[in-house]
């Protein structure tokens, strides 16, 4: 069951971080489309439309960050084999199941991983794993 803790802990990581590449990219694309908006809008057009692009952008990339970040750290608590880990990822696999196939093949597999009786020996075990 170590094996599957390490790829558990390996995909929370893996998706968290594409999540938080779209949240950058995201960002990125927000701030140039403020700036084109800016440049080739009227001012009084431009006055009213760039609050909007920015509240609407700010709030998808917080939120892509809040929604990435306690799969991140499960992902490096279940890695290295913390006992809150398990607690987190049983999380983590419940709220990535509404997230259809993906989240909710990894959800499945996260469940399963984390429910089993030798995964919570190890982990409260706390070894780190070499």
């Amino acid at each position: 069951m170590a094996s599957h803790v390490k790829i558990l802990g390996a995909v929370y990581i893996a998706l968290s971080g594409l999540a938080l590449c779209v949240a950058l990219f995201l960002a990125l694309a927000v701030g140039t489309a403020s700036a084109i908006v800016g440049q080739a809008a009227d001012p009084n057009d431009a006055a009213v439309a760039l609050p909007i692009i920015g509240m609407a952008g700010t709030a998808l990339v917080v939120f892509l960050v809040a929604v990435s970040l306690p799969g991140l750290i499960a992902g490096i608590g279940l890695l290295k084999r913390r006992p809150w880990a398990r607690i987190l990822g049983i999380i983590v696999a419940v709220l990535s199941l509404v997230n259809i196939p993906i989240g909710t093949i990894v959800g499945i597999y996260g469940l399963w991983v984390l429910f089993s009786r030798e995964t919570e020996q190890l982990l409260e075990s706390g070894v780190a794993s070499a």
